[in-house]
């Protein structure tokens, strides 16, 4: 059985400071189903309606993560598919917090995300 789609969901990491910041600042945070991603890894299923909004693996993989770091990706050149399969294998490499909010999506902490993000719960 498939699960329901995304209405109203923020994947996220408890113990970041940056997700916590972001949360606090979100009028209506109890209409969102919040996801920690280090207890509930996302599924092949969850990936894919993010990357339905976003239409790239890429966009939601963080290069800011250690292990992208340690395990030397910045000297390949990564796919599509190779971001895929990263973001399933750890949880690091999903770029944080995504808020989905019906057919809305904020990717990371960049200061244009977060100025989308102020614009968009600011109407």
């Amino acid at each position: 059985m498939k699960n329901p789609p995304i209405m109203k969901k923020i994947y996220y990491l408890k113990t970041c400071d940056t997700c916590k910041k972001i949360l606090k600042s979100l009028p209506n945070i109890s209409e969102f189903v919040l996801v920690d991603i280090k207890e509930n890894p996302l599924t092949v299923y969850q990936l894919e309606e993010l990357y339905n909004l976003t239409q790239s693996y890429e966009v939601l993989f963080s290069r800011k993560a250690k292990l992208y770091k340690e395990m030397g990706l910045k000297d390949f050149d990564l796919t599509e598919a190779d971001y895929k399969r990263y973001i399933l294998e750890h949880y690091t490499f999903l770029s944080r917090p995504v808020i989905v909010d019906e057919q809305n999506i904020f990717v990371g902490s960049s200061p244009k995300t977060l100025q989308a993000i102020a614009q968009h719960f600011a109407k």
